[in-house]
């Protein structure tokens, strides 16, 4: 990345937003049509064409403004990792295949921006809801609407979602997430999609989501830039600013983080035990 470039490709925000339209108009014309469905690993670790075409069409129109950044993306031969140097596009061309699959509604395509590893736009498309959330610096917008995090203090009131996925050796964990929730909020939500469910706190639809696991970034750097623009805060574990390759994910309105980061360690005791 150069400064010429940057003068010369407009804002991130922008591409961000137009990458993740391109990528959710592929997906959309494709939503309920009967697509083939493969399987990558596991019995729910699915993925169709329009994952890797949406991916191509996402990553085509970045390069025209961007043509020599770096690109991390769930699908094909592209990098896996987020650098620590220089600039990179964060692609999930459809996070949530598995509702998509099954004709559910909740899903979406990702793009984020990052320069030096760190996030400075993102762009959330959700094609069968009619949703774009967009994060540059400053704000988020919901279909050109400012939008924020909750204001909730009272963990009674709030409602939260274990995020990400256990697999079926570590359904105790899951079970242990969803008791952990229901033992400490109001509510309990799951979408099937960290993007779109990162998206829902930062528009104060969802107030907390947690995980102990290793996420992967197309899955969540998107979002958790929108929750931090939005006013939210994203931590480790340990409390500590949640990176790229942080291990687990705590993410809420901020003035109920304590209660959530308390859930998410009841996950990891669970899981040390």
């Amino acid at each position: 990345m150069t400064k010429e470039g940057d003068d010369a490709g407009a804002d991130r925000a922008a591409v961000a937003e137009a990458a993740a339209r391109a990528g959710a108009a592929v997906a959309g014309d494709r939503f309920r049509r009967g697509i083939d469905v493969e399987r990558k690993g596991g019995k729910t670790d699915v993925v169709t064409e329009a994952d890797r075409d949406s991916q191509r069409r996402v990553i085509e129109r970045v390069r025209e403004t961007f043509p020599d950044d770096a690109v991390v993306g769930e699908e094909e031969d592209v990098r896996k990792t987020v650098p620590d140097d220089g600039a990179a596009w964060v692609v999930d061309p459809i996070d949530g295949t598995n509702n998509y699959v099954r004709d559910i509604r909740a899903f979406a395509t990702a793009v984020a921006a990052v320069v030096d590893g760190e996030p400075v736009a993102s762009a959330i498309a959700l094609p069968a809801m009619d949703d774009v959330y967009v994060a540059d610096g400053d704000t988020v917008r919901r279909n050109g609407d400012p939008v924020a995090v909750s204001d909730r203090e009272d963990p009674e009131t709030a409602a939260a979602t274990p995020t990400v996925w256990w697999d079926f050796d570590a359904r105790d964990e899951y079970a242990a997430a969803c008791t952990a929730i229901v033992a400490r909020f109001g509510d309990l939500r799951r979408f099937g999609s960290a993007q779109v469910t990162l998206a829902m706190v930062a528009a104060g639809a969802l107030d907390a989501t947690i995980t102990n696991v290793a996420c992967n970034p197309w899955d969540t750097v998107a979002g958790v830039h929108m929750v931090r623009t939005a006013g939210g805060t994203a931590t480790d574990l340990d409390g500590e600013p949640w990176r790229h390759d942080s291990t687990g994910l705590v993410v809420s309105n901020g003035p109920l983080h304590d209660e959530a980061l308390a859930a998410a360690r009841a996950i990891r005791a669970e899981a040390d035990g």
